[in-house]
């Protein structure tokens, strides 16, 4: 009876043994199961993220740089087109860039120091907006040391800049230059409005003077260099001066750019000259075309796309720096052209379309 009792204790502890060694088993079966589990699930999370990824940049959206402009003059308003452009193109791809703005009113000593200081920050991008740039050299070889790309807007191609977005100033001033001196049919007493700190305002001056050179009726009263940190208010008072000292001697008025064409438009009109005296600019802003439609004393621009310079620097920005894409296969020169049409009251631009969208005066 006790060899009984003793067998039937040894099967219920054999029995109790086998019971722990199966539920340390199990619970074993069950860590790995669940670790399995979190590997599965970490593998699937980070393939959609990957898929997530692809499906972002295929689809347009770009990752967040930092972007550092610096403007010539934020005050012109060829700054501000070419900005809303970029801005607008921005928004439209849901493109998250940091911008910092500069604005260096005109000076080009501002925009060697912005420039330089933006080196330092070491951003993803510069653009340079209608800059004098003969400052800035040390400054663009320092960033192109250090591969932060820089875009230039009408400022001028210089070594180290990837490219320079701009129209073409020597056509631009042929086209409005061409039209002053047929209009007046070769002969006419002339005013000039030009400024030697802007390379584009430079060249189209520099056509102008080999125009009117081959065309001796043409006599220049006055040739004044422009104020660029104080622009339109220097060209009031200049005009000024020019009415008080030639009064209708004057026969034309030609400016570098619209803002100046405009301020001597309006003091013309102010003594009464606007019906005799005509006035010719470039830029065609659309102010500008406006008061040209009105058939005034200003008479002629040629119209910039600025709006499209500004998208221009944005879709370069984004294959350079995102898309790992050398500048060598991005652009296509180290000057971009973009269209400039001479705009009349002639050839007014439709409803709905930028002055720079419509038909070229000569094309008619």
């Amino acid at each position: 009876m006790r060899k009984f009792s003793v067998a039937i204790l040894l099967i219920l502890i054999l029995l109790v043994l086998t019971a722990c060694s199966s539920g340390v088993q199990t619970g074993s079966s069950s860590q790995q199961s669940s670790t399995a589990q979190n590997t599965e699930q970490a593998q699937n999370n980070n393939q959609t993220s990957q898929n997530s990824s692809q499906s972002n940049q295929s689809s347009g959206q770009s990752k967040e740089l930092n972007i550092a402009w610096i403007h010539s003059n934020a005050a012109a308003k060829s700054e501000q087109r070419a900005k809303a452009g970029f801005e607008k193109f921005l928004q439209e791809k849901g493109w998250k860039w940091n911008i910092s703005y500069s604005d260096s009113k005109g000076s080009g000593a501002n925009v060697a120091s912005f420039l330089e200081n933006a080196v330092q920050r070491k951003p993803d991008a510069i653009i340079l907006s209608m800059a004098d740039l003969r400052a800035s050299q040390a400054s663009i070889d320092e960033a192109s040391k250090a591969g932060i790309p820089i875009i230039t807007i009408d400022s001028g191609w210089t070594p180290g800049v990837i490219v320079d977005i701009t129209s073409n100033n020597y056509l631009m001033s042929a086209k409005v230059s061409a039209y002053m001196i047929d209009r007046l049919g070769g002969h006419g007493n002339v005013i000039l409005f030009k400024m030697a700190e802007h390379h584009g305002v430079r060249k189209r001056g520099e056509v102008l003077d080999v125009m009117i050179k081959e065309n001796p009726g043409i006599k220049v009263l006055a040739d004044h260099n422009i104020d660029y940190t104080n622009f339109y208010e220097d060209t009031l008072k200049t005009m000024e001066d020019y009415v008080t000292r030639f009064g209708d001697k004057i026969d034309a008025v030609w400016a570098g750019w619209d803002e100046p064409a405009m301020a001597a438009a309006s003091v013309l009109q102010q003594h009464g000259l606007d019906k005799k005296v005509f006035v010719v600019g470039i830029d065609g802003h659309p102010d500008a075309v406006d008061e040209i439609a009105k058939g005034g004393a200003f008479s002629a621009t040629v119209a910039q796309a600025f709006e499209l310079m500004g998208q221009r620097a944005a879709e370069y920005i984004n294959s350079i720096v995102v898309e790992k894409k050398p500048a060598s296969e991005v652009v296509p020169s180290t000057t971009v052209y973009l269209q400039s049409p001479l705009i009349t009251n002639k050839n007014i631009p439709a409803q709905g379309l930028l002055p720079w969208q419509g038909k070229d005066f000569y094309e008619q």
